[in-house]
């Protein structure tokens, strides 16, 4: 993983207190019921936007927390590359979010925890490290891991014991599919 061995000697007070503000996010997230995983993205110690997940309440699978903070950051920058900000985010971007974030330019990008089914910063892929790649992002990751792995664990124990208790008093109805439309074009039949 890209720089993330000694994270907790090389995370500063800024970077620790911006990771404090991503986790708000990922709290965020999880009082609407998304997976709790937040993003601010910061300029010069100040914030420029925040988002956490919502690929969920928005029918957006692009709606991680990183594209929500990249989007908002962009418009209010009136500008789609950022090479004066950081982003901070509560866990390890995956490889549609490490490419935007790469695209805007960012000056890096540091993850709380990391991801093993999805990471790309170093858990399943480094996009980050990839030399063919014509921008390079710095990335620091296991600031405040910790913290952000525990609401993680958290949410997905309720989420299994939900579903546990669903299933004990048989309130695990199937979920209903949309009708399928006969598709020989022939509208008289229906």
């Amino acid at each position: 993983m890209t720089q993330s061995a000694s994270a907790a000697q090389a995370a500063s007070a800024a970077d620790e207190y911006a990771m404090r503000l991503a986790l708000d996010q990922a709290h965020n997230a999880l009082l609407v019921g998304e997976v709790p995983v937040g993003a601010v993205v910061m300029r010069d110690g100040q914030v420029v936007a925040t988002g956490y997940n919502r690929p969920i309440t928005t029918h957006d699978p692009t709606a991680h927390a990183e594209i929500v903070a990249l989007r908002h950051a962009a418009q209010l920058r009136e500008n789609y590359r950022l090479p004066d900000c950081e982003l901070f985010v509560t866990l390890e971007p995956c490889a549609m979010c490490a490419m935007a974030l790469m695209h805007a330019r960012l000056r890096r990008v540091v993850f709380a925890a990391p991801d093993p089914k999805t990471g790309a910063a170093g858990s399943v892929i480094d996009l980050f490290a990839e030399r063919r790649l014509n921008h390079h992002t710095t990335i620091l990751g296991g600031v405040m891991a910790n913290q952000s792995a525990a609401l993680l664990r958290e949410f997905f124990a309720q989420r299994r014991a939900q579903q546990d208790a669903e299933r004990e008093t048989g309130n695990d109805e199937p979920i209903p599919l949309p009708q399928v439309i006969d598709g020989d074009g022939d509208d008289a039949s229906q």
